[in-house]
C-alpha cells in the first residue's frame, strides 16, 4: 500500500509539530513585542503531598508575587520600556496533577520533543480556559518542604508555549528566593539565555551585574540570568531577593528590550 497505518501517523506528527512550530513562531513574536502587559499565572501544586505544604499554599495570595513585577518593572525603565506595568502576577488555582517528568539529561532528541509535546498538553488539559496564551505566561510552581542537605529538583522555563516549572520550598522565610526563581524562568520563556557555566558560577562579562568594577570581586548584585553573584573568583551565593538582582544588557536584548548591535 502506497499509506500505510506508518506512513499515515509519520504525517500525522508531522502536521503535528508544523502546527505547533507556527503557533510558537507567533506566540514567541506577541509574547516579546512589549506593546501590551505580559500576563503571568502561578499554578501551585503540592508536590509531596504534605500538609505543612498544603497549608502554605493555601496562605499564598497576589501580594506575594507582586515582587516580581516590581522587579521587571524597575528593570524595563534602565532600558526604557515604558510599558507600565511589562508584567501582570496573579495567583492561579492549585494544581492536583504533576507534570510529566523532565527527561533525563542523555534523553535523545526525539524523547525530549515528545516531552514537550507532553507537557504543554498537560498545560492545556490542566488550566483550561478562554484566555488567549499569546501574552500568558504560566509558571507550575511545584512546592515541597524538601530534605536537609538535598537540592531541590532543576527548574525550566520554555519559551515554546511560555511555560516554566519551578521547584519551591514551601518554607515562608524562602518565599522571596522562590519569587527569584520564578523570574529567572519566566524570563526564560520570553528568550533570555542562562548567565552561568557548568559549575554553576556566572559567566564573565554576561554573568556579572557589574563587569567593570573594581576590584572585581565581591559583586554586589547579581545578574537575575547568573542566578547567583560572584562573591569571588571561585564562590557565588544565591541572593536574598530580586532586590539584589538586575537585568543586564544582554538578556535585556534576547527579551526584546533593546537592540543587539
Amino acid at each position: 500500500m502506497l499509506f500505510s497505518f506508518r506512513n499515515l501517523r509519520i504525517l500525522l506528527l508531522l502536521g503535528l509539530l508544523l502546527f505547533v512550530a507556527l503557533y510558537t513562531h507567533h506566540q514567541a513574536f506577541d509574547s516579546t513585542s512589549w506593546f501590551e502587559p505580559l500576563d503571568v499565572v502561578i499554578f501551585p501544586i503540592n508536590a509531596d503531598g504534605n500538609a505543612d505544604t498544603a497549608a502554605y499554599i493555601q496562605r499564598l495570595k497576589d501580594a506575594d508575587f507582586a515582587a516580581i513585577d516590581r522587579f521587571i518593572q524597575q528593570q524595563s525603565k534602565r532600558y526604557e520600556v515604558f510599558i507600565a506595568p511589562p508584567t501582570r502576577t496573579r495567583l492561579g488555582t492549585q494544581i492536583d496533577t504533576p507534570p510529566p517528568a523532565v527527561p533525563a539529561i542523555d534523553a535523545s532528541l526525539l524523547e525530549r520533543l515528545t516531552w514537550s509535546l507532553q507537557l504543554r498538553y498537560w498545560a492545556w488539559k490542566n488550566t483550561p480556559d478562554e484566555d488567549s496564551n499569546q501574552h500568558r505566561v504560566r509558571i507550575f510552581v511545584l512546592y515541597q518542604q524538601g530534605r536537609e542537605g538535598a537540592a531541590l529538583a532543576h527548574s525550566l522555563g520554555l519559551q515554546k508555549g511560555l511555560l516554566g516549572v519551578v521547584h519551591a520550598y514551601a518554607i515562608d522565610k524562602q518565599t522571596q528566593k522562590n519569587n527569584l526563581v520564578i523570574a529567572h524562568e519566566l524570563l526564560h520563556t520570553v528568550g533570555a539565555s542562562d548567565k552561568y557555566g557548568a559549575d554553576g558560577m556566572p559567566l564573565f562579562p554576561t554573568g556579572y551585574a557589574r563587569p567593570d568594577k573594581q576590584p572585581l570581586h565581591p559583586q554586589s548584585r547579581c545578574e537575575i540570568m547568573a542566578g547567583r553573584l560572584a562573591v569571588s573568583a571561585s564562590e557565588a551565593q544565591m541572593p536574598a531577593s530580586l532586590r539584589h538582582c538586575v537585568i543586564g544588557p544582554q538578556s535585556a536584548a534576547e527579551i526584546g528590550w533593546v537592540l543587539e548591535e
